[in-house]
């Protein structure tokens, strides 16, 4: 089974690096910069999730997603009673997104 950090490793090596995270001012980020989005500025173009084997709160998500500019991040939570981030800015902010997980990109893990 492929585990979040083989996907985050082979993300890696191909470039995707980054992660867009909420932070504390409810806004969402892109690591190590000043650079923030909103859902309307992300696609989601993969979405990997993965299962604890025997520990639900193992349960994550990872979102590969694509900007306006073409420039790919991530973003992961915990699903399900563990999410990382409480209230509903976390969850309004990834419905918001658009989704287009098409065929022939070359994602695979």
């Amino acid at each position: 089974m492929t585990t979040l950090v083989q996907v985050m490793n082979t993300l890696k090596r191909r470039g995707v690096d980054k992660e867009i995270q909420m932070n504390e001012n409810k806004k969402f980020v892109l690591q190590n910069s000043n650079k923030e989005y909103q859902p309307e500025d992300l696609t989601i173009i993969k979405v990997y999730r993965f299962e604890g084997d025997s520990n639900p709160s193992d349960n994550a998500v990872l979102y590969l997603v694509e900007d306006t500019t073409g420039q790919k991040a991530y973003i992961i939570d915990s699903y399900g009673a563990e999410s990382n981030y409480a209230g509903s800015e976390f969850n309004n902010f990834l419905t918001g997104i658009a989704v287009d997980e098409r065929e022939g990109r070359n994602l695979s893990i």
